[in-house]
């Protein structure tokens, strides 16, 4: 018996928050690099492990042994379904499950704004509270049904060019208005609990939609990185009206590293995250290209011999990663290239684009997975310099982030944009499936380039091939 008063004590639930949430700051700390990333997690794991026993004794402190039973079938439930959909993930699709992720996490937090809502439904509830709950069900909802579009266009079940309909800008504008409007209404002591359905988390659900479907699927890294901070935005919005340390400082945690990302994101895109929220390019089909291409210029074709014998006699080689790597799995071949090129006495160095990808950090994940040594990765900024001194960069699936028409292109979609400047280089050889477009939907003139020779088929076989050529030289 004391022991059971001594655990669900304010004290003790209050200390183990402390210590829950010491953890997760610890935790995220160790994401700081590849090598601290997996102990990092793990710390972080522990911290929320430990919240999450907090709150079972404060729900058996405050509302009985049935709230708590029923919090442990949610974990339960969640737990069935969230780890076998994360050990079976693929990392090409890793993108759409942090998506769709993020976005439980934001129809989490609107759900239980709802609830607290209709608790405290006619009775006597602080306005702070009140205020703090209001705003977290309009920004989860917007994170739920904004990430359920994002993941839908990376998944390919939607269009991922924009989708965009006439007076888009106004439409949104008066979604907004009305969510505003109807929190004000009751934050100003009306009781009605259709308008807290209709006017915020229907409207909210549709403002989520809207926002994200003119969106082309060259942001949606953005976009990601986005919305994962309206979701850090609500859930700490929503600790604060609970009265939940730990909800405030994991959502604040994650809202503001959400926002840092974005913007940093944005500033690598050289545009504005107004401008990409206002419909970004993206998706659009682009006309295949002939021989001579939309650019004007001839495609060269080349053989896995020809490349092996390039990248063996070269004094410095950049592999430009991207989409194309993930979605051949090739990260583990490029590992085993670069091995045997060092083995030749080549240097060898690993082009990172901000946006690279589907999500921030893709090429990373990927390639530290492949144990890839992270001081051979070198961000944009620091490796575009190195282009002009570079003998040979292999391009592997890396169409927009490489294109020369963001810089020299005014009309261009992506004009504007920062880049790898691969075309500097002595010679390129791009890696591809086809003469597809990428995720931008744009012609790349840097397939035209004379300096440039394309080796068609999948990346992995492309990469294994160069690889076995390269240590029969």
């Amino acid at each position: 018996m004391l022991a059971t008063i001594f655990l669900q004590s304010t004290n003790f639930i209050d200390a183990a928050y402390i210590v829950a949430f010491s953890l997760l700051i610890y935790g995220m700390t160790g994401l700081t690099g590849p090598r601290t990333a997996v102990r990092g997690n793990k710390i972080a794991a522990a911290g929320m492990a430990i919240a999450v026993i907090a709150t079972l004794l404060r729900q058996g402190e405050f509302h009985g042994s049935g709230t708590v039973w029923l919090i442990i079938l949610g974990v339960v439930i969640g737990t069935a379904i969230g780890v076998p959909a994360a050990l079976n993930v693929r990392m090409t699709a890793m993108p759409q499950m942090v998506a769709l992720f993020n976005g439980v996490g934001g129809g989490a937090v609107a759900l239980i704004a709802w609830v607290e809502y209709r608790h405290h439904f006619g009775g006597d509830y602080p306005l702070r509270s009140e205020i703090f709950e209001l705003f977290g069900a309009i920004v989860g909802s917007v994170s739920f049904w904004g990430s359920n579009i994002a993941f839908g266009k990376l998944q390919e079940i939607l269009p991922g060019r924009p989708i965009k309909l006439p007076g888009q800008a106004i439409i949104n504008a008066l979604l907004f208005l009305v969510c505003v409007v109807s929190a004000i209404v009751l934050a100003a002591g009306t009781h009605s609990e259709a308008l807290f359905i209709l006017g915020i988390l229907v409207a909210s659900a549709i403002l989520g939609n809207m926002v994200v479907l003119p969106i082309g699927g060259a942001d949606m890294p953005v976009v990601i990185s986005l919305l994962n901070a309206f979701t850090g935005l609500s859930a700490a919005a929503t600790g604060v009206a609970l009265s939940n340390p730990v909800m405030i400082v994991a959502g604040m945690i994650v809202g503001a590293s959400g926002t840092i990302l974005t913007n940093l994101m944005a500033k690598a895109m050289n545009r504005s995250v107004p401008a990409i929220v206002a419909g970004g390019f993206g998706g659009a089909v682009a006309a295949p290209a002939g021989p001579a291409g939309e650019a004007g210029g001839t495609i060269r074709s080349t053989s896995a011999q020809d490349v092996a014998i390039q990248l063996s006699y070269a004094r410095q080689v950049v592999i430009a990663p991207g989409y194309g790597m993930a979605v051949a799995q090739a990260q583990h071949a490029v590992r085993e290239l670069e091995k045997a090129l060092e083995k030749k006495g080549v240097t060898v160095k690993f082009a990172i684009h901000p946006v690279a990808g589907r999500m921030p950090g893709h090429m990373n994940v990927l390639l530290a997975e492949a144990d890839v040594p992270y001081d051979l990765l070198r961000e944009m900024d620091e490796i575009n310099p190195e282009f002009p001194r570079t003998d040979v960069t292999l391009v592997i699936g890396a169409n927009d982030v490489t294109n020369p028409a963001a810089k020299n292109e005014p009309g261009s979609p992506i004009y504007g944009m920062p880049i790898l400047e691969v075309n500097e280089s002595g010679s390129v050889i791009v890696l591809k499936r086809s003469m597809a477009s990428g995720f931008a939907g744009i012609d790349n003139p840097l397939f035209y380039d004379p300096k440039t020779a394309m080796l068609f088929g999948d990346a992995k076989q492309s990469v294994s091939d160069i690889t076995s050529e390269v240590q029969a030289l």
